[in-house]
């Protein structure tokens, strides 16, 4: 067994127990480093390009006329509108550099708010219908800020009251599901770096610092939820509802896993 596959087991042992999250987050990137000596942990910000040259230099060409450009164009127009009490977006997220700071707990409702969910509730309160999570409108708002907010760094925290929460989202990441009875934990550290489907798995570390996502196969810019439900589907489990309870929880791990990196959303994958 080697070093990086026993750090697996110990971490993967440990997943059901509560633990405190910065040692997680510690352990968590230790095993990044030692599976890709090579690889600074916060070049995994750019998924699998950064782990083979040559489909890094084709990505970093395309990023010359990112197919995601009009993606922002269009979030930025919908973000000056104003709603019909006069009020608007930067009412509630200022110019937008924002993205940084979710998801976080909310100790007053005793839940996860990710990005999506704030982008709402700015709108409920100025008595404005809320977008569909599965929409194009949220996920273009959603596309203006992360490039708002492009290259600050991760800054969320668990306070005593979102430790539950935290909790959740880890269990749900290195819980086995579906026909292929695997984990999220499966394809993204234990085969990080490695083919599945002709395709390279990148590392869970730095994997939520680029959302929202124009892929090629979807033609369009989508939300990181889209991929939770791809990645259950994939395995042969039933994808859940964007934004519920599991998922939100989910993002909450691994978005504390990757704090301290740089935000470079939106980008462009197959």
């Amino acid at each position: 067994m080697t070093r990086a596959t026993a750090f697996l087991v110990a971490l993967l042992a440990a997943a059901g127990a509560s633990a405190e999250p910065e040692s997680d987050r510690q352990a968590f990137v230790r095993y990044f480093e030692q599976r890709f000596p090579d690889v600074e942990v916060s070049a995994h910000v750019d998924g699998a390009y950064a782990l083979n040259e040559q489909t890094r230099e084709q990505w970093l060409a395309m990023e010359d006329f990112p197919p995601y450009e009009f993606s922002v164009d269009d979030g930025e127009v919908l973000f000056g509108a104003s709603f019909k009490d006069g009020s608007g977006y930067q009412d509630c997220f200022g110019d937008g550099n924002v993205k940084q700071h979710f998801p976080y707990f909310d100790d007053d409702r005793q839940t996860v708010v990710t990005l999506e969910v704030a982008i709402n509730d700015c709108r409920k309160a100025s008595g404005e219908e809320p977008l569909a999570y599965d929409g194009e409108d949220i996920a273009l708002l959603a596309a203006f800020i992360a490039f708002a907010s492009r290259d600050s760094l991760i800054d969320i925290d668990v306070p005593p009251g979102g430790l539950a929460a935290y909790e959740a989202g880890k269990e749900y990441y290195y819980s086995r599901r579906g026909q292929l009875n695997f984990s999220c934990s499966h394809c993204h550290m234990q085969m990080s770096g490695m083919k599945l489907r002709a395709e390279t798995l990148s590392a869970s570390v730095g994997q939520v610092t680029h959302w929202p996502v124009y892929r090629f196969k979807w033609q369009e810019i989508g939300p990181l939820h889209r991929r939770f439900v791809e990645c259950n589907e994939q395995v042969g489990a039933e994808g859940l509802d964007y934004q519920s309870e599991t998922y939100r929880n989910l993002e909450y791990f691994l978005t504390y896993m990757s704090r301290g990196l740089p935000l470079n959303g939106p980008a462009s994958r197959k």
